[in-house]
């Protein structure tokens, strides 16, 4: 009965001519490892070991040679023409201040450039790292130890310098450091000094004045011995001509005039 059943059941299952069997089981074999890791031979590694390649040992330890020399680093496009820059206006700028750029607003920063530009002084801004090398090149070495942290330049063609600190006491968060004017580096202290001296037009009408009164004094120094020697000579003239009218005309001489006493 159990083996009618079985094969009805496997009949019924077993797939009929035209039809394509749902499931097909496939067997996988394993896989054959045929690399294995062997030991190797006591001689074999005794052989190895003997032939085994060793490097001379350098005459020199490499620790001790100097490193290899590094190519030099390609300046880009942006710093050249910032050191460009910075050389034009160290050229033709004849006063240069140095203040501290500190945090301000954008619009106090726009009210002071204006302000500023209105006297013709411009503010210049240049990266330490561009700066410091071509102070180190130049003439304007001492001015080195004022470029610390980040820092803003005040230029102008002209010492313009009354007006300058005249707009930085309404910024009193603004500190000026110190600069250059004419060549001549000069500290905060020698700024407010500069500041005090008379103006140009005023020292040239005294310098005029001065050399006029030294001129005359000069005109009349040497017009003094002239003017003497032309008098003394007139006198002798004179005296000359006064002796003869009074000379007799027998040709003997006329009598010595009294002496007046004195």
């Amino acid at each position: 009965m159990a083996a009618a059943v079985a094969g009805v059941l496997r009949g019924g299952l077993l797939p009929q001519a035209g039809w394509l069997p749902t499931l097909q089981t496939v067997r996988h074999g394993s896989k054959a490892v045929t690399r294995h890791w062997r030991v190797m031979h006591h001689q074999r590694q005794k052989l190895m070991a003997v032939t085994e390649y060793i490097p001379p040992r350098p005459a020199v330890n490499p620790r001790c040679l100097l490193p290899p020399p590094k190519p030099p680093k390609e300046e880009s496009g942006l710093i050249r023409v910032l050191r460009r820059e910075i050389a034009e206006v160290f050229r033709h700028h004849r006063m240069i201040a140095v203040c501290q750029n500190v945090a301000i607003s954008a619009e106090d920063k726009l009210i002071l450039r204006h302000q500023l530009r209105r006297h013709r002084i411009l503010v210049k801004v240049f990266p330490n790292q561009v700066l410091k090398p071509f102070l180190e090149e130049s003439r304007y070495k001492s001015l080195l130890p004022l470029f610390v942290g980040h820092n803003m330049l005040l230029v102008s063609e002209e010492p313009k310098v009354k007006e300058m600190l005249r707009i930085l006491k309404t910024v009193p968060f603004l500190p000026l450091l110190g600069g250059c004017i004419d060549d001549t580096i000069l500290s905060r202290q020698g700024f407010l000094n500069y500041a005090k001296l008379p103006s140009q037009a005023l020292l040239q009408g005294q310098l005029i004045g001065g050399l006029g009164l030294l001129l005359a004094q000069t005109h009349t120094l040497l017009q003094r011995q002239p003017v003497q020697l032309t008098a003394l000579l007139d006198q002798h003239v004179r005296q000359q001509q006064e002796g003869d009218s009074a000379r007799p005309t027998s040709g003997k001489p006329a009598p010595p005039e009294p002496a007046l006493d004195s």
